[in-house]
């Protein structure tokens, strides 16, 4: 097959037609989520909460620029089969059927994963050993880019999930999870994930015009999110995507879209961010050194409780706090204590300003005492909450 018709027949099965997505959400995002897709600038439709994401059809274009425009989800996937199978011999079949060339480069070997629920084909290693050799034999060895280049390093995943004997075949578009904004390249212990800030962001109500102030900061996660988000930056402007190699992937398209989003950048500011830890605070200044648009940000050596935040910031804005707590708790720290330390300080130098609050969610009832709205979410498997809320 020539070039020329492979690329007619990639536009006509592949570019030209709608297309079945789904955003993989972290438990307590999917509002988000769906809110953040009702509200992108693309002719996205059937929107749609499921279980686990949101579900929404466009030309996959459009679904490129929202892995870059979206900041609440895991990864987004893009689904390019479904299908019925009780046997072995079944499944192979429909595989093979599947146009593997029109969706990923020459050469690729992609990884296997399977979820299976209540059907007959249960064993996930199997189902993947039995993948694995149709989608070689479809693409091919001889790869369609110089080996070793960035783009080629980053990985294809094929995500196959079984239930009642029904299979959904995907793509991961983003390859690199959708939370790794391309920006810190320094992180201290247990870093927060930069989808949980931005959820935790939204729900205090944080807007570009907002101050804001990242009192225990670590590398910067909610620092570096709400600069972004006051700059009018794409979470993904900065990092790449698997879908960059797919075949059907418009370069010239992708980046017409950032250079619009680009005309609309702005200064960021004002961020403050600041610990007590030397070595966090070095870390989150070698991560702001790595971008302009960054400068703004005032990283300092300072303890929340000596914080006066009327001497930083004429208009109220918001305070986010991700204390240390469990293992992360000096020897001789309590966390209850720690806790209620913090809602005097809020109390007592910070009325008037909205409040996102992280806390082990079991400790719930003993270490809200502002009576805070509760917002809850998963983080490193552990039950976390963020009260939200007005001092």
């Amino acid at each position: 097959m020539t070039t020329t018709s492979f690329t007619k027949r990639v536009k006509r099965r592949i570019t030209a037609r709608m297309q079945v997505f789904f955003a993989v959400c972290p438990p307590g995002l999917r509002s988000v989520c769906l809110r953040e897709l009702s509200l992108l600038d693309l002719p996205v439709q059937d929107i749609q909460l499921l279980p686990g994401g949101v579900a929404f059809s466009c030309k996959l274009n459009h679904a490129c620029v929202a892995n870059a425009w979206l900041r609440s989800p895991a990864r987004i996937l893009m689904r390019i089969a479904r299908f019925k199978a009780d046997r072995f011999h079944i499944l192979e079949k429909k595989l093979t059927a599947v146009d593997w060339e029109l969706f990923l480069p020459a050469g690729t070997q992609p990884a296997i994963q399977v979820t299976t629920h209540t059907s007959r084909l249960y064993h996930s290693d199997a189902i993947a050993e039995r993948c694995l050799p149709i989608i070689r034999a479809a693409l091919g060895t001889a790869s369609a880019q110089n080996p070793g280049t960035p783009l080629q390093m980053i990985p294809q995943t094929v995500m196959i999930r079984s239930e009642n004997d029904g299979f959904d075949i995907s793509l991961d578009m983003s390859g690199i999870p959708l939370f790794k904004r391309g920006i810190k390249q320094q992180v201290t212990q247990a870093p927060l994930r930069e989808n949980l800030a931005f959820a935790i962001l939204d729900a205090a109500g944080f807007t570009p015009g907002d101050p804001l102030i990242d009192p225990m900061c670590g590398a910067g996660t909610f620092a570096i999110e709400g600069a972004m988000i006051q700059a009018h930056i794409p979470p993904g402007f900065f990092r790449s995507f698997a879908f960059e190699t797919w075949p059907g992937f418009s370069q010239a398209a992708f980046a017409h879209a950032k250079s619009l989003a680009a005309g609309h950048f702005s200064p960021a500011g004002p961020v403050f961010a600041s610990d007590t830890d030397p070595g966090a605070v070095a870390a989150l200044r070698s991560n702001l050194a790595r971008h302009s648009f960054l400068a703004p940000v005032q990283a300092s050596r300072q303890d929340f409780f000596d914080m006066l935040p009327d001497r930083m910031s004429t208009k109220k804005g918001v305070v986010v706090l991700n204390p240390p707590y469990g293992r992360r708790l000096e020897p001789d720290q309590n966390t209850k204590k720690l806790y209620r330390q913090i809602s005097k300080k809020l109390a007592a130098d910070f009325k008037g300003w909205r409040v996102g609050l992280v806390f082990p969610k079991k400790h719930m009832a003993d270490l809200n005492h502002p009576g805070l709205a509760i917002f809850g979410f998963f983080h490193g498997g552990l039950d976390l909450a963020a009260g939200i809320g007005t001092i």
